[in-house]
């Protein structure tokens, strides 16, 4: 599901271009645009200062040309080292490139591609800018309209994304290929296979102990869902709890495109049990089932479990306890197929 939308995304540019953010904070989108702005400038005031100097030392024919197509390239020069760097030169990356190198889970290197080439449209649209300030050129201002042509997908495509990753209220931003610790090759394929698939209703049941990566993991798979314009949301299970008594009718006032945990296409429920030392359940499966079930929104909270895709992050997973006592049996209980419910223990390695 899809939620944002042209209408919320220049509301977002109204708030992030009025307004101080010595107060507000900064947005995610603000910092996206601070750095393509910065992109801009590596482009054009290096181009500014080089055709100073060929203009007032040299007498090389049209130096606004030569400063501009000379900065870009050297740009171009220095992305497509900082790319094809660590794929193709240094031993170790090379086998991360593989597959069988120190990413656990592989980097979305398309992602990255279409990154490097944003970066490079705008360093080439601050140079071409600064070229036509030193000297117009008809060939110049062609090439430049059609570079602003060109971001417009880029900018577009890049700006929502950010809305999507800030409107899920991660604790943090991580990508799930920055997530390298130790795990089953089953567990890395059950994961993979989660993200892979699109269709609502798939629940992960994540149990670890304190310092195995567990929320770590959760945000990283649900970030790649957010990259992809999926609207994610995380929660902690304390605050889930009482969200379960809001009623639809009367949403509390939100960010622009924002929208609420029923109708996100994943959730990410964390610190639903503590693991670790503290070996019992503080929250137990019965009681999380009673506060759910509650007269005034029972039914709609019941609905959108079942309805949505789930990354449930646990403490210790008991073999031993009993059956009306796990969570895959409330899953159950709400109406969740067996077969949409997948456990991965980060424990057991």
């Amino acid at each position: 599901m899809k939620f944002v939308t042209v209408k919320d995304l220049i509301a977002q540019l109204k708030n992030d271009l009025i307004g101080k953010d010595s107060y507000r904070g900064v947005t995610l989108t603000y910092s996206w645009l601070a750095n393509q702005f910065g992109h801009f400038s590596l482009g054009f005031i290096p181009t500014i200062l080089i055709y100073t100097f060929l203009k007032a030392k040299t007498s090389v024919s049209s130096p606004e040309l030569w400063a501009a197509f000379g900065v870009w390239g050297a740009w171009i020069l220095f992305e497509l080292f900082n790319f094809l760097w660590p794929l193709l030169f240094k031993s170790e990356s090379k086998r991360k490139a593989l597959g069988s190198g120190k990413y656990t889970f592989q980097p979305a290197w398309l992602n990255v591609t279409f990154d490097t080439i944003t970066d490079l449209l705008y360093f080439g649209i601050g140079a071409l800018c600064a070229s036509l300030i030193c000297g117009f050129h008809q060939g110049i201002l062609i090439t430049l309209i059609i570079l602003l042509v060109l971001i417009t997908y880029p900018f577009y495509y890049w700006y929502s994304t950010k809305m999507f990753i800030q409107n899920a209220d991660y604790p943090f931003q991580l990508r799930l290929s920055q997530w390298n610790q130790q795990i089953k090759e089953e567990n890395k394929a059950l994961i993979l296979n989660f993200l892979q698939h699109n269709e609502p209703g798939k629940h992960m049941l994540l149990f670890g102990s304190r310092g195995s990566g567990k929320t770590m993991l959760s945000v990283g798979i649900a970030t790649e869902s957010s990259i992809k314009n999926n609207s994610c949301s995380y929660v902690t299970a304390v605050k889930l709890l009482c969200l379960f008594f809001e009623n639809e009718d009367n949403p509390p006032i939100t960010k622009p495109g924002a929208w609420s945990w029923r109708n996100s296409s994943l959730l990410v429920i964390d610190d639903i049990n503590p693991g670790g030392n503290v070996q019992d359940d503080i929250l137990s499966a019965a009681q999380f089932y009673t506060i759910l079930d509650n007269l005034s929104c029972g039914e709609i909270n019941k609905k959108a479990i079942k309805e949505k895709s789930i990354i449930w992050v646990m403490g210790n997973e008991d073999p031993d306890r009993h059956a009306e006592e796990r969570w895959e049996t409330l899953l159950e209980k709400i109406g969740v197929e067996k077969s949409n419910i997948t456990t991965v223990n980060l424990d057991a390695i």
